[in-house]
């Protein structure tokens, strides 16, 4: 399957992601996608299409550790962020709310707006115009979160730890 680029450059913070003027005031998570990238482009909510991908430079999420950062993209269907790196909690915010993160700069150094890439778990690896960039593996443990939804819905799946 084949996702559309939305494309933006470094230290992309939470607050372009997710403005804070509305951390208190919208709090139905259905409505957070409408806000989504907001100051940063001011289309991206109303063009973007579940399965889109979002490639970031680094340090994407930096700044506040406010979930509603993940959880504006997650409620617009967006596939997954591949950034050359990202800030500790947004990546973590990420998996326990079910967003796919990769860092692969190969592919970020190459992508352009609105290009089509291809994104194959299995092998940990994306294609882009015919060409297929590896990335570094997703752990299991990660992989079953997010196939899960989140962490939340993967610990009410009976998950059990193992000492």
């Amino acid at each position: 399957m084949l996702h559309r680029v939305w494309k933006y450059g470094d230290n992309i913070n939470t607050d372009l992601i997710y403005s804070g003027r509305y951390t208190y005031t919208v709090l139905d998570r259905q409505q957070m996608g409408q806000y989504a990238l907001e100051d940063l482009d001011a289309d991206f909510a109303t063009q973007a299409q579940a399965g889109d991908v979002i490639v970031g430079g680094t340090n994407w999420g930096n700044g506040s550790s406010r979930e509603q950062a993940v959880n504006c993209l997650v409620e617009l269907g967006i596939r997954a962020v591949i950034a050359k790196s990202f800030a500790r909690i947004y990546y973590r915010n990420a998996i326990n709310n079910g967003l796919l993160v990769i860092q692969c700069p190969a592919v970020v150094d190459a992508v352009t707006m609105h290009d089509q890439l291809e994104l194959d778990l299995e092998q940990s690896r994306i294609g882009l115009n015919g060409v297929w960039y590896p990335f570094p593996s997703l752990p299991a443990s990660v992989q079953h979160i997010l196939n899960a939804g989140g962490l939340i819905p993967y610990l009410k799946t009976g998950y059990k730890p193992t000492t």
